[in-house]
């Protein structure tokens, strides 16, 4: 526990400086540290692992103490903020030499996990949002702010649809109206560092006033959002937050930007991760981002991954990327030299983030202006290909070259990474500022050239020019010259054996070399202020100019994957067909030994041909490995990449659903079984004619009867539900289920090939017509290094149990596949379960005539019932 803080003059300052912000550290600047104190030292020492110390505090008590150098801030700062903290920053406002009095100071910023703009605490490769949610009485509201970009983003929607974007931008820090924390706990599966804002904050007119006033518009017409009131209020009270947060130079955010919730394809939580698109299940694994990510620039990274999980649906614009990665794949030329411009960019976006907080360091000043240097080279390749769309882009790229030459007019191309760390402005600029430099750096040069001068007017061979603390510069004379001192100078003291004089220019040089530094300083300062500001009139073209080299960069990435991968254009099109030939696992295939090649596929799937799929096999003979690639070689297509295939025709798919792998929800009380049957219910209830799900061992987590009728009656219900049928690819190991295509027209079997040779088991890996009869369980149990005895009992048992079970399982598959069985709504009979006690407890039943059945016979038949069914 913390002590109390006695109120000392500087605790005063301290608990007015805590009050403002109590949730936060506060980082309390104490001349050449930031110091912490109390509960937040306690905090800071753990994370940070400083050391914890105590002070005197008055009246014999002690409070807890941690510092740490202020120089030291860039390395500690992110550790809190990744921590989850929120940290206040206080400095001294003034200088503590100018006053005698206790220094004034001030919170000059709150970092907190959504709102951090600082290098340190940023991945160059990912965004960083801060999201706002407004629960409304129709729709669920949300924005999105990245700070460091000036991307603003809005939609609103379901719950479910908010979810789904959520898990897509994945924001580090969200805002909800105080008193509904525990609604958004309730509402997205994921966990969220929260923080509560005042409920007015949440209104229509805030948030419009809030609005209007960043963008200085009179309406919300021109960003189409104006129909859309809890969207509006999310975004006003994102930008109510930067206020608080001391954010006030926002310039950068030019635009407010609405998501279109038709122009994605809907990807849940549980696809994204059992697909592995961003990251990988395994701490050795790769995810598909990892095999496709060519990008050079940190914006080409980000974008990218956003690309990755929101694909377009529109086969028009997903045409157009392919268009411009084909020309890339074919003019090797044009590819070299957008890649060598892209390699100068640098983070162009997060540049001029900084240019808008008035944080942008000479050296990145440097960095920004070489990266407007090779824009003319960018817009050259592009007006140079004989294709519309990348011409276009060309166009509306703009090297903003007057900015350009005046930085490089005025500041040095090796800049310092702070104005007080050396020089900025070049020679030239400034006359008074070349001048202070020649006195300050030049000083020994000016004394002695005019010691020469003086010597020669005055023909005093041993004068000599001299300086000391008491009384400065001077001009020393030897009592044998004494005579020769002209009558301007200014006797300053006799010694023994010698006059020290001062002259009028002498005078003036020792005003200006004791007071140039300071003066350098401000005038950089000057300079350089009045450069940034004029720099920040070109935030929205430059911004313009990151967006559109992010997407070069991303198409660029695009082209040599596939270069490198042998990855093919598809066809994409509006039809529901999905035709892969000789497809493979884009990530399984890199992870292959050197020289192993990956077995491909061939996989074709119609709303009205081949719907359903059904893959049967052995284990690890690859039906999982099939599944996955066929999804993300959709995916690869819908976000304008070649795909891993010889060639592929995708109709656009507008939802793709995944139930793979076995996982719980213990905390929650849910069972791998129930995390399944919530996946396979979510997608029941979402599926469309253009979705493709994939299913792969559904029904395991249960006994064999209760997994094959679930997993024949959700085949059926896919299968037989409206007009839809969604593509779908079905992996089992219940062969019960190979049954289906006999009486349902757009469900066919396959099964992955092995060969039994001697004994062992050869996986093939490739996909044949026709259903498989044996999974090879305890073979790979044996692979997995199983004891010897358990291996050979367990096949034994196999033997027994597959004699007694072969006829009874064939009967049951073949009589749930009859005709007369599919009955409207696809429910199963309860006597279709081929079952002996339950064969006679049926005869019992339909043996009865229930017109002439007295009381006393009912309940001595329900008796007999009973006793079937209890063997009692």
């Amino acid at each position: 526990m913390a002590k109390s803080i006695v109120e000392t003059p500087l605790m005063k300052q301290y608990i007015a400086m805590k009050g403002k912000h109590p949730d936060a550290i506060l980082l309390f600047r104490v001349g050449d540290f930031y110091e912490t104190f109390s509960e937040d030292a306690i905090t800071s020492s753990e994370i940070l692992g400083i050391t914890l110390t105590k002070r005197a505090n008055g009246s014999a008590q002690y409070v807890e103490l941690a510092g740490f150098p202020y120089h030291a801030l860039d390395t500690y700062l992110p550790k809190l903020v990744r921590a989850g903290k929120r940290v206040a920053i206080c400095e001294q406002l003034e200088d503590p030499k100018a006053t005698k009095k206790l220094v004034k100071r001030g919170i000059t910023e709150l970092v907190t996990p959504g709102v951090a703009i600082n290098d340190n605490v940023l991945d160059h490769r990912e965004n960083n949002f801060l999201a706002a949610i407004h629960f409304g009485k129709q729709k669920t509201g949300v924005a999105f702010l990245d700070i460091s970009t000036g991307e603003f983003l809005t939609a609103e929607g379901s719950v479910d649809y908010i979810e789904k974007l959520m898990n897509g931008f994945a924001p580090k820090e969200v805002l909800v109206e105080r008193g509904k924390k525990r609604m958004v706990e309730e509402s997205f599966a994921e966990h969220y560092y929260t923080f509560e804002l005042d409920d007015w904050v949440f209104t229509d007119s805030s948030a419009m006033d809030r609005l209007l006033k960043q963008f200085e518009t009179s309406s919300l017409k021109g960003f189409g959002v104006d129909k859309m009131p809890a969207a509006i209020i999310a975004s006003g009270a994102v930008l109510y937050y930067l206020d608080i947060t001391q954010h006030t130079h926002t310039q950068h955010i030019t635009s407010l930007s609405r998501i279109e919730e038709e122009m994605a394809v809907r990807l849940d939580r549980f696809t994204v991760r059992n697909l592995e698109l961003v990251r990988a299940m395994s701490e050795d694994g790769k995810s598909l981002l990892d095999v496709i990510d060519r990008t050079v620039s940190p914006m080409g990274a980000r974008l990218l991954h956003r690309w990755l999980l929101f694909p377009l649906k529109d086969h028009k614009e997903i045409n157009k990327r392919l268009d411009i990665v084909e020309h890339f794949f074919r003019a090797s030329d044009d590819r070299d030299s957008l890649r060598e411009a892209l390699e100068q960019i640098g983070d162009m976006e997060r540049l001029i983030g900084k240019v808008s907080a008035l944080r942008v360091s000479p050296r990145e000043m440097v960095q920004l202006r070489n990266a407007l240097r090779v824009i003319p080279e960018i817009k050259r390749v592009c007006a140079s290909a004989d294709l519309p769309v990348l011409n276009s882009i060309g166009e509306q790229l703009n090297p903003c070259s007057t900015i350009v030459d005046k930085i490089s007019r005025e500041i040095v191309d090796d800049a310092p990474a702070a104005l007080n760390r050396g020089e900025v402005i070049r020679a030239g600029v400034d006359a008074e500022l070349d001048e202070l430099r020649e006195i300050a750096y030049r000083g020994k040069d000016y004394l002695s050239s005019l010691q020469q001068r003086e010597s020669q007017r005055t023909g005093i061979p041993s004068l000599k020019v001299g300086y000391n603390n008491v009384f400065g510069y001077y001009i020393e004379v030897t009592n044998t010259h004494r005579d020769k001192v002209p009558q301007e100078w200014i006797r300053k003291q006799t010694l023994v054996n010698a006059e020290r004089y001062i002259t009028q220019e002498l005078k003036d040089y020792e005003e200006k070399i004791l007071g140039a530094q300071d003066r350098i300083a401000v005038i950089e300062q000057r300079i350089y202020t009045d450069l940034v500001t004029q720099l920040s009139d070109y935030i929205p073209a430059i911004l313009l100019d990151a967006q559109l080299i992010a997407q070069l960069d991303v198409l660029g990435s695009f082209t040599r994957v596939a270069i490198e991968n042998r990855y093919n254009r598809p066809v994409v099109d509006d039809s529901l067909e999905i035709s892969i030939v000789e497809g493979r696992h884009p990530v399984i295939e890199r992870e292959l030994p050197p020289g192993e090649p990956y077995i491909s596929n061939t996989v074709n799937l119609s709303n009205s041909g081949t719907q359903v799929m059904m893959i049967t096999g052995p284990n690890m003979s690859g039906k999982s490995a099939l599944l996955r690639q066929t999804a993300l070689n959709v995916l690869l297509a819908q976000i304008g990449s070649f795909v891993a295939a010889e060639s592929a025709h995708i109709g656009v798919v507008d939802k793709i659903f995944t139930r793979v792998g076995a996982s719980d929800n213990i905390s929650l009380g849910e069972s791998t079984f129930m995390v399944e049957m919530n996946e396979a219910a979510s997608i029941l209830n979402n599926m469309s004619e253009r979705s493709l799900i994939l299913f792969d061992e559904l029904g395991r987590g249960t006994s064999t009867y209760d997994g094959i009728s679930i997993a024949w009656a959700i085949v059926e219900y896919i299968h037989e539900h409206g007009k839809m049928h969604p593509k779908t690819l079905f992996a089992t190991h219940y062969h019960e289920l190979n049954e289906m295509e006999k009486t349902f027209s757009r469900v066919v079997n396959y099964n992955v090939s092995v060969r039994e040779i001697d004994g062992k088991v050869v996986f093939l890996r490739k996909l044949s017509r026709g259903g498989s009869e044996h999974s090879f369980g305890i073979h790979v149990a044996k692979l997995a290094g199983m004891p010897q005895v358990i291996v050979k009992r367990a096949d034994e048992v196999l033997r027994h149990l597959e004699s007694v079970n072969r006829e009874s399982d064939k009967a049951t598959a073949e009589r749930l596949a009859s005709p007369s069985n599919v009955h409207e709504g696809m429910q199963l009979s309860f006597f279709q379960l081929d079952d002996p006690v339950l064969a006679q407890l049926r005869d019992q039943i339909l043996g009865l005539d229930i017109n002439n059945l007295t009381p006393m016979a009912a309940l001595n038949k329900l008796h007999d019932i009973r006793t079937i069914l209890t063997g009692k």
